[in-house]
């Protein structure tokens, strides 16, 4: 169990994939010290090594100072982009597993929150320092704080005519779809039998949807849920010839033959009101014609 974050702990930031402009973290510096928390830079801040912070050598160290770091009770990744699935597998977490702490972000770093829940630990799906100042950002930062300081989340979104009406129990788990196919035959690949999963994508061609769902599928990481969460698709993109369907209705018609519930235009994802989401956390996912609504079970 990961402790509730408290008024003068220590968390870190630090860039596992993408580099950073230290300008665009300073907002969410300036929030986190209006948290209470005292915040810590990881030297990947500063770094640049082609699109990368820092070399894979520089990010896997700043990485393993802050889990090993007892006195840092949460980690930021400052952004997404590429590159964690890169250092992932020299990670140690023995110390981690001992003392875990909160580990936050989405998009690469699905990679991350895939590879905690195989040792059963909760992690946080939820936007990340450089955008904690984006316009229409502020419910997904309060979101977080909420989570992050052990207070009860519970949301909803509308009805969408895509969806399918019932409801689901179990664990949460999911994250950007195109990172999820990544992992699979990894040590980062999950279980999804009997669990709640979400997904979420940025600036893909249409058919390379259609080819990680049938890929999920042919895996068996469809079948067997309990549930389907389907976050923002943006940005997608088609070709000359155009693909016949959007994003949403490709993964309905690859999810849609299973008999579990299925909500379309959940709030996570890449745009700024991504709601904060607790990976490997047991939740109850209720959707029916007035909406989808989604708690977390401990708190039922």
């Amino acid at each position: 169990m990961i402790n509730s974050l408290l008024v003068g702990d220590k968390v870190a930031i630090v860039a596992l994939a993408r580099k950073v402009d230290f300008a665009d973290l300073e907002p969410a510096i300036q929030i986190l010290e209006s948290w209470g928390l005292e915040v810590v830079l990881g030297k990947t801040v500063w770094e640049s090594y082609h699109q990368f912070a820092g070399p894979d050598s520089v990010r896997l160290a700043d990485f393993q100072t802050m889990l090993d770091d007892p006195a840092i009770k949460a980690i930021f990744s400052a952004r997404g982009g590429y590159g964690t699935t890169r250092l992932i597998d020299q990670v140690d977490f023995t110390k981690f597993r001992q003392q875990p702490k909160w580990i936050i972000g989405f998009s690469d770093i699905t990679a991350l929150h895939s590879h905690l829940h195989n040792f059963g630990l909760e992690s946080i799906h939820g936007t990340m320092p450089v955008l904690f100042a984006k316009p229409g950002a502020g419910e997904a930062v309060e979101s977080l704080r909420r989570i992050l300081f052990g207070e009860e989340v519970a949301y909803q979104c509308p009805a969408h005519v895509l969806n399918k009406n019932g409801q689901a129990a179990g664990v949460l788990i999911g994250g950007n779809l195109s990172l999820l196919v990544t992992c699979l035959g990894t040590a980062s690949d999950i279980d999804t039998s009997g669990k709640i999963l979400f997904l979420e994508d940025l600036d893909e061609y249409l058919y390379h949807i259609d080819r990680m769902m049938v890929q999920l599928d042919r895996a068996g990481k469809l079948k067997n849920l309990a549930g389907l969460m389907v976050g923002d698709m943006s940005d997608m993109k088609d070709n000359a010839v155009p693909f016949g369907k959007n994003a949403y209705e490709i993964i309905r018609e690859h999810a849609g033959k299973y008999d579990y519930p299925i909500c379309f235009g959940f709030s996570t994802g890449h745009e700024p009101h991504n709601l904060a989401l607790v990976c490997g956390r047991k939740a109850i996912l209720k959707i029916d014609d007035s909406g989808t609504n989604l708690v977390y079970s401990e708190a039922v």
